[in-house]
């Protein structure tokens, strides 16, 4: 048995038993995000054509509403993860918050397999309300196991991490064999089995919590102050209430979503802002850095999650997935990137202190990121203009398998530290608000990558020449920003006062 002891000395956390070196809960942890990333990632892929099959009837006509959808749906689940904590916090506890979220994503992931268009949305709507209960709750619990000065805080994000990454690897794979090889073909997918199956890992990740949680010996529990279940309900019924305006939110124009997102962040920016200058002129510097790092941030995702959008409908029609007899699933791409982070991201941790003194700074970090994700477009433009098959008009596998892996290259510059350098960058007062802007962030970013997906297909659908065309696009912004922040950097640091 390990003694987890507080930076101060004293026994403010449990005695947990270990396994591995790590405290027991960290390894229910791991497997109740496995199967709440299974459920997410299981679903991903199938978003967008499932949409386009069963509400347009195939007709190309329907992959940029189908596009714009899903930028949405993304956006405003990470627009959501920003209530989500406060809940945790002050009203009922982090484990309620877990369970409670649990519940309702599973009820929403078994809506949206339903065949109506407009259950289908309320279907998302759903998840994407549970989802703010879940999302910013289940990785501070790990937190919560290790004092402030334990050593193994680092290694056990990174086995957590891990359970991210092998969820979002495995559901894929599988759900794709349910959809083109079980349940239906390649030629006729059955999306619905890939929807049931996710909220099936859903209903695996509460059953998993609610048996595992006695391990975490009271950490999250709810509140002194809240024993009984009246604010548990109290939350779902401002959950409840909260899905119809989250169906509005989804059923609206996205360049509408898209003002009142940006709208949002301002808010917080202007607050963040205001209180740096109450603190100083190193916190008004800081708190410049950290939202000039915010603006470049929108415009990775905006292209980097066109994995779950214009991707899926390039590798539908316009990628080579032909080996002979066999058929590689248009789901199975969306398994490239965690394969890609598993294998590189120790590889990109070593790098970083093998360069010593040389290691780039925050800025140049991110400015890599962008040229990364860049350079996955580049080859797409090169493939689309140079190696397109005549007879098929298909471009090779490897190129698209390699975009995959170009941009997890990009990810890994970029992502790993964002919230790093926010904790780091915002007034000492504000750390939350800050957190929630660096999320909404994320979240602009992804309702523009929807929008920038639709415009890729057009009105009639994705052709060679529209898939150039918006590539072409994807890339001289991307490395045009890359640059720009690249050579800002000194600048930027310098309003970083130090952090590092």
């Amino acid at each position: 048995m390990s003694n987890t002891v507080a930076a101060n000395g004293s026994n403010d956390l449990p005695e947990f038993k270990t396994v591995l070196g790590h405290p027991r809960p960290l390894w229910m942890l791991f497997m109740t995000e496995f199967w709440e990333r299974f459920a997410f990632y299981g679903m991903r892929w199938a978003l967008t054509l499932y949409i386009v099959a069963q509400f347009y009837d195939g007709s190309g006509e329907g992959e940029a509403p189908a596009n714009a959808l899903y930028g949405a749906y993304l956006a405003l689940v990470y627009a959501a993860a920003i209530f989500g904590g406060y809940v945790a916090d002050k009203l009922i506890g982090y484990q309620r918050a877990i369970l409670l979220g649990a519940l309702i994503m599973a009820i929403g992931l078994f809506m949206v397999a339903l065949p109506d268009h407009s259950l289908f949305k309320l279907g998302l709507a759903v998840t994407i309300v549970g989802n703010g209960l879940f999302k910013p709750i289940i990785s501070t619990m790990v937190g919560k196991l290790y004092a402030t000065g334990d050593d193994r805080r680092d290694s056990g994000f990174t086995i957590f991490y891990m359970g991210i990454n092998a969820g979002a690897f495995i559901a894929p794979i599988l759900t794709g064999i349910f959809a083109e090889n079980i349940f239906g073909s390649a030629e006729m997918p059955a999306y619905k089995a890939v929807f049931i199956a996710a909220a099936i890992g859903m209903v695996i990740s509460l059953i998993w919590f609610w048996f595992g949680r006695h391990q975490l010996k009271g950490i999250g529990a709810p509140p002194a102050d809240a024993p009984g279940l009246g604010r548990v309900f109290m939350v779902a019924a401002g959950a409840l209430a909260a899905i119809p305006l989250v169906y509005f939110l989804l059923t609206i124009d996205a360049t509408t979503l898209q003002w009142i997102l940006m709208a949002l962040f301002i808010v917080p920016a202007v607050l963040l802002l205001a209180e740096g200058v109450r603190e100083g002129s190193v916190a008004r510097d800081m708190v410049i850095a950290m939202l000039i790092i915010f603006g470049f941030n929108v415009l990775f995702w905006m292209f980097f999650e066109q994995a779950g959008s214009s991707f899926n409908f390039l590798a539908d029609k316009i990628v080579n997935r032909e080996f002979g007899d066999w058929t590689f699933p248009v789901g199975w791409f969306q398994s490239v990137n965690s394969i890609a982070i598993i294998a590189l991201a120790p590889v990109l941790a070593w790098l970083w202190v093998r360069m010593g003194k040389r290691n780039p700074s925050i800025p140049r970090k991110f400015g890599l990121g962008l040229i990364f994700n860049g350079l996955a477009f580049l080859l797409l433009v090169f493939a689309l203009s140079k190696l397109v098959d005549p007879q098929t008009m298909k471009i090779p596998f490897w190129t698209l398998f390699m975009v995959y892996v170009i941009q997890s290259v990009g990810e890994l510059c970029l992502s790993p530290i964002g919230l790093s350098m926010t904790t780091k960058l915002a007034p000492s007062r504000l750390g939350g608000l800050a957190m929630g802007c660096w999320f909404l962030s994320i979240s602009i970013g992804n309702n523009l990558s929807g929008l920038f997906a639709a415009s890729v297909s057009g009105e009639a659908g994705m052709t060679v020449a529209s898939a150039q065309a918006g590539y072409n696009f994807g890339f001289y912004a991307l490395v045009g920003a890359g640059v720009v922040l690249f050579l800002a950097a000194p600048l930027v640091q310098r309003l970083m006062h130090g952090v590092k």
